[in-house]
């Protein structure tokens, strides 16, 4: 067991899980303060000593950019007061789906994104079901890639599966709702949507037979929902009996709430990764405060991470 005592610091954004996670892990949280000047700049101020600890920072990376930029000030600040070794445990990592370049001119933003946080002094990563998995490879430093399959398939362990099919809302979910089906030996039904530019969908075919059948879409984003909306009017037209979501990260932002609202979306099941901006009726949440603090215990102890995976299951 790794001799250098465990610190755990949050930031702002992700207080109410850093919470959690310090509660299930059973250390309170460290002492930071956020120290703000009147023309809006900030600056994180560790009030205890790091020297020579083991330290995980623990925040999304959600817009606005400040909560990425708080995170890389707290790490900076940990790296000066040599802790011995740094953490960034990043539930939702924001510029994930700026993965690659996809049309001239524009950013890799998660590949600049990982350089930042290996240059402000991050030693590791913890995080939770990237947008493309390839991004693990962006880091130079070790990245432990959480999936939210070990909060999700327990939760369906105890509901009936007689009629259930898993769907991907559009091509890119593919392989995370193939993942659901095989392991619960259910059908694959696929919506392919055509877009006209980005968070609007022009058209949308379902692939696959939903007539009399539970529908449950899987995937890692839901911004403004109208994806999701859309494929659940259409399988809702096409017969479906019942149609909920399963939904990583809720950003949520834009007129989700109206959409999700206003749709035949039955339920939206989501992970506490990311803070909802109000409550809907129609919104489960379900916490991975206790899968983390578990990946934290396992970091520091030098055990497996793999071991958090559910067999089979991704």
């Amino acid at each position: 067991m790794n001799s250098s005592e465990v610190k755990l610091f949050s930031g702002t954004n992700s207080l109410y899980l850093a919470k959690e996670i310090a509660r299930y892990y059973g250390k309170a949280l460290g002492k930071i303060k956020l120290q703000r000047f009147s023309d809006g700049e900030y600056q994180p101020v560790i009030q205890e000593s790091v020297r020579g600890e083991f330290i995980f920072f623990i925040q999304s990376t959600n817009a606005p950019a400040d909560n990425f930029m708080e995170l890389l000030l707290m790490i900076d600040a940990a790296k000066r007061a040599s802790a011995g070794y740094i953490a960034a445990v990043i539930p939702y990592f924001g510029m994930a789906r700026q993965d690659r370049k996809d049309k001239p001119r524009v950013a890799i933003g998660a590949k600049l994104a990982a350089n930042l946080l290996t240059a402000a002094g991050a030693n590791r990563v913890v995080t939770m079901d990237l947008h493309a998995d390839q991004i693990q490879g962006f880091f130079d430093i070790p990245v432990d890639h959480l999936t939210s399959t070990a909060i999700f398939i327990p939760y369906l362990e105890h509901i009936d599966k007689t009629n259930l099919v898993f769907a991907a809302p559009d091509v890119g979910a593919t392989k995370r709702a193939l993942a659901y089906a095989k392991y619960f030996k259910t059908d694959l039904v696929i919506c392919d949507k055509q877009r006209v530019r980005a968070n609007e969908v022009a058209q949308m075919t379902v692939i696959g037979n939903v007539e009399g059948k539970e529908v449950i879409m899987v995937d890692d984003i839901v911004d403004t929902a109208n994806t999701l909306c859309k494929a659940a009017n259409i399988m809702h037209e096409k017969g479906a009996r019942s149609v909920k979501a399963m939904i990583t990260h809720p950003v949520l932002s834009g007129k989700a709430y109206e959409n999700i609202e206003n749709s035949h979306l039955d339920e939206l099941i989501v992970c506490d990764t990311l803070p909802l901006k109000k409550e809907s009726g129609k919104i489960k949440i379900l916490s991975v405060a206790s899968l983390f603090a578990t990946a934290i215990t396992n970091t520091h102890e030098h055990k497996s991470i793999s071991s958090l995976f559910i067999e089979n299951a991704i």
